[in-house]
């Protein structure tokens, strides 16, 4: 049924739907580029996964959980052409599609953190800001410069300040932030010396992102948290190893240097009016006539290269497990991209559309390689091929929503019981190599919160009673691995389920428990394949 589907998608595709989107060009650019490259490289890719599997993948990925038994049968039993597209766009404009990515890029752009943090975030206005990111569709050059001026136009836009603001005036960690999660370098390495394998990235790019936004304080005003600009301040020099010092001058890696006076040696600056515009919004701190957060917004930032180049390859890890270029934060010149061609039509083709990230993703889920099974083909090593789905662990989040999602029939984006403690014992997210930890199986294995959040689930409509209720074995077995695996079981695991839970009537609810625990912290159910 889902080779007949792709062949009538891939037609619609080529020859045009009045009901497509305008992310079509780009799916046929990245099955052309891949498919290419299987062929140069003698590459047989893995066979197309199942409805069941693509299903899971598509919430999972667009969502942030797990489908339901009956959202998989719609999206299983619907053969028609716009079938695929038509559920990945009611994804795309869901609630769930927002409070998902506003997780993923909450933890990308700022870290994980502790309970208050996150509810200092959500305080004052970040996580608000960043729903509405998505849930607007903004675009994602726009996006970056909105976050690095930290000038909020409006109240409803304040909480874009957050991401300067939470790093407490620490100016190298600041510059250390910006890098990774805008340009897709890293810096760390240029602190001290040129860096010494990505030689392209200099000491002078370190410093002088430090000097773009040393002059900055948080300021508590009546609007709220700000980061108020000094107009004077912020010169100094850097020492190399040999001991040779440099102005600290307003530069960045394949940006120019924006010119700005420098004070003599011996001179003191005065702060004074003049320097500074008057107040456009009332209680807002003063902007300086020169205010070095913009000019790096306005000559950096603005029409810098990596900027698309960057949220292309992250995008793409996100989806398909690895970046075009691997790792996807570390885009100089030892990490080549794997298909540069491919990279580069992305790219100008996401600067066309107005950087638009919906489209981006769109493009991305409907291709051919994100359709592959995550079984690897026999022979086959190299994952930059995507010739296999690879296969990548649930967020902290995804999990705790799954597990909702499964036990209670409802996505639990509120809960404050389970996701702290994901958080704490899952922090990863992207992370280079997937690597389950033993702190990670003890937490699974050992924690009393999971096991108390499956014994609660106890209302009519939610999993263990409806299981309870079941009058036959099969009906019993059919409902715990559509609703947890989202497939049927085999055999196999039909016969082990019936004869652990026996027949002993007073031991039933405690084993029905253990199995449903067992299901839910199996690799099948905590990662995406």
């Amino acid at each position: 049924m889902f080779n007949s589907r792709r062949l009538i998608v891939m037609l619609a595709l080529l020859v045009g739907s009045s009901t497509t989107m305008a992310a079509e060009p780009s799916v046929v650019v990245i099955n052309r580029a891949i498919e290419t490259a299987w062929q140069q490289n003698e590459v047989a890719p893995a066979a197309e996964c199942s409805d069941q599997e693509l299903a899971r993948r598509l919430y999972l990925d667009l969502a942030g959980r797990i489908p339901t038994p009956q959202e998989v049968a719609a999206f299983t039993a619907n053969e028609s052409p716009d079938n695929l597209g038509s559920v990945v766009d009611q994804l795309l404009a869901s609630e769930d599609y927002v409070h998902h990515f506003a997780d993923t890029f909450d933890t990308l752009l700022m870290g994980r953190t502790e309970l208050n943090k996150y509810n200092e975030r959500r305080k004052h206005q970040w996580r608000a800001w960043l729903e509405r990111v998505f849930r607007e569709n903004r675009p994602w050059n726009t996006v970056v410069a909105d976050i690095l001026a930290a000038r909020p136009d409006s109240q409803d836009d304040r909480g874009l300040v957050w991401f300067l603001y939470e790093r407490n005036n620490d100016h190298q960690k600041i510059a250390e932030a910006i890098a990774p999660a805008f340009f897709g370098i890293r810096i760390e390495c240029a602190q001290c010396h040129d860096h010494m394998i990505a030689t392209e990235i200099e000491q002078a790019h370190y410093w002088g992102l430090v000097a773009f936004f040393n002059r900055g304080t948080n300021q508590n005003t009546p609007n709220g948290p700000r980061v108020a600009e000094s107009a004077i301040g912020g010169f100094s020099e850097f020492a190399n190893l040999e001991g040779s010092s440099t102005p600290n001058l307003l530069t960045f890696f394949q940006g120019p240097v924006v010119e700005e006076t420098r004070p003599a040696t011996d001179e003191k600056q005065e702060d004074r009016d003049e320097l500074y515009r008057p107040a456009s919004i009332e209680h807002e701190p003063r902007v300086p006539e020169f205010s070095r957060r913009e000019q790096f917004v306005q000559q950096v930032v603005n029409d810098h290269p990596l900027i698309p180049r960057a949220f292309v390859n992250r995008l793409w890890a996100m989806l398909l497990g690895r970046g075009i270029v691997h790792p996807f934060d570390e885009m100089d010149s030892v990490h080549d991209p794997s298909h540069p061609e491919l990279l580069d039509t992305l790219t100008a083709d996401f600067q066309t559309s107005g950087f638009d990230i919906r489209r981006l993703v769109r493009a991305i889920v409907l291709s051919n390689p994100y359709r592959l099974s995550s079984k690897r083909p026999d022979g086959m090593d190299d994952p930059s091929m995507f010739a296999w789905y690879l296969e990548r662990p649930l967020t902290a989040e995804q999990l705790s929503r799954s597990i909702a999602v499964a036990l209670m029939g409802i996505d639990s984006t509120d809960d404050e019981t389970l996701l702290p403690k994901m958080r704490q014992a899952l922090p990863d997210v992207m992370a280079e190599e997937s690597v389950t930890r033993i702190k990670d199986a003890l937490f699974l294995s050992n924690n009393p919160v999971l096991n108390e959040f499956i014994a609660n689930c106890t209302q009519p409509t939610h999993l263990i009673p409806r299981l309870q209720q079941q009058t036959s074995e099969s009906d019993l077995t059919t409902l715990l691995f559509q609703t947890i695996f989202a497939r049927t079981a085999t055999h196999d695991e039909h016969i082990a389920v019936i004869e652990y839970l026996g027949a002993n009537e007073a031991q039933h609810l405690d084993r029905l428990q253990q199995v449903v625990w067992a299901m839910l912290t199996s690799a099948e159910f905590r990662f995406n394949h």
